[in-house]
């Protein structure tokens, strides 16, 4: 495992945030799961030589010393960048380990990720959801094992994900899906939509939250290019004679999927709109500034 050198990790969100996150905490940098859409590849982000995974020395010092700093409390988002739960955390356990921090300061979490690994910390996602918002979402994109393994060539299957996600929820965790991205010619039928709602209902998800395109810029437009001419051949041009030089490339049909996929979500009361998710999530925990002695107000 290579270290690199890190003076924060715990960052405030500068933007409107996702999900109602006011933190974001990434221990790691890269990733092995080798989706061929990924936009962490992306030139904007700056990580050089994606597939091969780091982390920050110090880093459960640093985010101790972060929280230590904070002058509010609120959620912190991980794996927003790279999945925390990759093939290292098992023996690393620095997820494990940042979580119990994050428990011991009174901070709220979200968990993305596609590694069924986040199981084997639901006894703290546990202890954080007693006293603040403790959100997992399993990233998952399609429920047909062998489609995953062309797009999503390193990652758990979407079989593990789902029953992943009914451990998750079978011990009164707020678990979904995160539905995306869902790529243009491949994945956006009502089918492939209808699926992965049944089986989100099946393993108890509270929520699925979907987008119906793909980001593509920089650097992470010419490897996903790349992978369709190895793995769909001739679907590149399509790509090119349709989107040209977009950024963002909606679903042909991404009107009427997400139409079909609210009545869906509605028929199972599944939450899919995000102010609602978010709402759910906090169940009425407040977050705000800390006084001298630790307490928020």
């Amino acid at each position: 495992m290579e270290y690199i050198k890190a003076k924060t990790i715990v960052n405030r969100n500068k933007k409107n945030s996702w999900f109602g996150y006011e933190y974001t905490m990434n221990i790691y940098r890269g990733c092995n799961q080798g989706c061929i859409y990924c936009d962490s590849r992306s030139d904007c982000y700056g990580i050089k030589d994606f597939d091969r995974v780091r982390t920050k020395e110090n880093a459960l010092m640093i985010i101790r010393d972060d929280l230590r700093s904070k002058t509010s409390r609120g959620v912190i988002c991980t794996g927003s960048m790279s999945d925390p739960y990759n093939v290292f955390e098992k023996d690393l356990l620095l997820t494990r380990n940042a979580l119990q921090l994050v428990h011991a300061y009174k901070f709220g979490v979200g968990v993305i990720t596609k590694s069924p690994l986040v199981t084997r910390d639901i006894d703290i996602l546990m202890d954080i959801s007693k006293q603040a918002t403790a959100m997992v979402k399993i990233s998952i994109t399609t429920a047909d094992d062998s489609l995953a393994k062309k797009i999503e060539t390193g990652a758990s299957s979407p079989s593990k994900r789902f029953s992943a996600l009914k451990q998750l929820t079978d011990h009164g965790l707020f678990a979904g899906v995160l539905l995306m991205p869902l790529l243009p010619f491949i994945q956006d039928t009502e089918e492939h939509i209808a699926e992965i709602v049944e089986k989100a209902v099946e393993n108890g998800a509270k929520f699925i939250y979907p987008r119906f395109g793909v980001t593509l810029r920089g650097n992470q437009k010419e490897w996903y290019y790349n992978k369709l001419d190895q793995t769909f051949p001739g679907l590149k041009q399509q790509y090119i004679s349709l989107y040209k030089d977009k950024m963002y490339c909606n679903s042909p049909n991404s009107r009427q999927l997400y139409a079909y996929f609210k009545r869906q979500c509605k028929a199972h009361n599944i939450l899919f709109d995000m102010e609602d998710i978010i709402k759910a999530s906090r169940r009425g925990f407040k977050y705000g500034q800390l006084s001298l002695f630790g307490l928020s107000n």
